[in-house]
């Protein structure tokens, strides 16, 4: 029972969170469970979750995605290491805005510092893992997974 509730609240509070930190509109689509492997695809942002709640955190787009994102919300194009920043950038916001909600919801936790993972790859190394698929207006696809211990 309690590990159904951290995983509502993380679901919940990620949600929040995403809406929180990006000002575009998202349309956020239904969750399905997700077992190993994960493909990742062009680039990616992985934030680990330690305390009471354990798990990760990976942001996943395609390269035009985050490239369309990074200029909605700074106006400039983005390219190259600077785009690999912007993503890094992102992903601690989102995670840093997730631990705060979280915390308010009554859990402790901290995040750790972010990965960026660039071209594709296989991630192993997790039993089962919501994928949560969001369309944010005038950028794209982006799927948000959440692998809890």
């Amino acid at each position: 029972m309690i590990l159904t509730r951290s995983v509502t609240d993380i679901l919940n509070s990620s949600i929040e969170a995403i809406k929180g930190v990006i000002p575009l509109y998202i349309d956020v689509l239904q969750p399905s469970l997700l077992t190993e492997p994960f493909s990742q695809h062009k680039i990616g942002v992985l934030i680990g979750i330690t305390g009471d709640v354990r798990g990760r955190m990976i942001i996943d787009g395609e390269e035009e995605c985050f490239q369309s994102l990074g200029a909605s919300m700074f106006g400039i194009p983005l390219e190259g290491e600077m785009l690999e920043s912007f993503a890094g950038e992102l992903g601690n916001m989102i995670a840093g805005n997730l631990a705060t909600l979280l915390a308010q919801a009554g859990h402790t936790l901290d995040i750790t510092p972010p990965t960026v993972i660039v071209g594709q790859s296989k991630m192993y190394g997790f039993e089962k893992a919501l994928e949560l698929p969001i369309v944010i207006e005038k950028v794209g696809h982006f799927l948000v997974i959440l692998m809890i211990e």
